[in-house]
């Protein structure tokens, strides 16, 4: 039986083994027949306007290995690839149910954007469990600031003071990186800090003298389960994903699009969408016209949440 003749006649997922053992799910999901265009088309149609789940399988299942593709380019940061390639899963399960087929654009476009949000998103969390990123300036350093320090790596710097309290880039290093990503020098300090500091266990190590000196986690209280905190986490989920959908619907499409650009895209560097003035040359209207619906738009998704939330 072939594995077009297996997704056919059985469950779809049942071709793909467990993330348990990586190089055999590699193989599978490798295996697995790329969809051509009408056909992806045909299912993602089924999808939209009968909600097919069996079509989202097939497209699904038919786009996992650019999952294991984009996982391999965040290997460096330290965290199993098996991890990675769930969460980037998981982006692009979100995007084949977001995916319009009548856009003209194939799914492994839309998708990829998707796949590194949710991959970027679980490296940010996980990252020696310190959140080194918050706002789009810091996104970029941080997916950034690796392949810059590998490039410059090995060029000798005429800064006497090179290593000095720096971890390991030069104070011409650092200009070069703040001038490149368009960040300040201070911000590339900061992260390369972070980057490079230590981890600590949280765990005391085990001392037959019973001289082991109090870890963290004798100390740090676990209230992720308080019913308040459980609530409070269950509508920031709500507002991040149903909500933000919810209140964007409120808006007209040229609003709608300003709003996407520049606060929820996510460029395969890290880095948010398009500026202001990128905006205003695109609709031939000012910069400050743009922001003054970005304003209104605001505005406008803050009483439409509201109201639900009220509801």
């Amino acid at each position: 039986m072939t594995m077009t003749t297996a997704l056919a006649t059985r469950d779809p997922w049942s071709v793909v083994p467990s993330l348990g053992n990586l190089d055999a799910y590699i193989r599978s999901v490798q295996s697995i027949p790329m969809l051509e265009a009408e056909e992806e088309q045909a299912l993602a149609r089924r999808l939209r306007d009968h909600a097919d789940l069996q079509a989202a399988s097939k497209l699904v299942l038919s786009h996992l290995r650019l999952v294991v593709s984009i996982s391999r380019q965040y290997l460096g940061y330290g965290l199993p690839q098996g991890d990675l390639i769930q969460e980037g899963n998981v982006g692009l399960m979100k995007a084949v149910k977001r995916f319009d087929p009548d856009q003209g654009v194939r799914l492994v476009s839309y998708a990829m954007h998707w796949i590194k949000a949710e991959i970027h998103e679980y490296i940010l969390k996980n990252w020696r469990m310190v959140k080194v990123a918050t706002t789009k300036a810091q996104r970029k350093l941080f997916f950034n600031l690796r392949s810059l320090k590998h490039q410059f790596k090995g060029e000798a710097s005429e800064d006497p003071t090179a290593h000095m309290g720096r971890a390991s880039l030069s104070e011409a290093d650092i200009h070069r990186v703040a001038a490149e990503l368009d960040v300040r020098p201070e911000d590339v300090i900061e992260m390369e800090t972070r980057m490079a500091g230590g981890d600590v266990a949280l765990e005391a190590p085990t001392d037959d003298d019973g001289d082991a000196p109090v870890a963290p986690l004798a100390y740090l209280a676990d209230d992720a389960h308080e019913p308040t905190r459980v609530l409070e986490s269950a509508r920031r989920d709500w507002l991040a994903s149903d909500g933000i959908t919810h209140a964007l619907a409120s808006l007209d499409d040229r609003s709608r699009r300003i709003v996407e650009e520049r606060w929820l895209k996510v460029n395969d560097d890290g880095s948010g969408g398009m500026t202001l003035h990128e905006l205003a040359a695109d609709y031939g209207v000012s910069a400050e016209r743009i922001r003054q619906i970005e304003v209104a738009a605001m505005k406008k998704m803050r009483k439409a949440l509201a109201e639900v939330v009220e509801a």
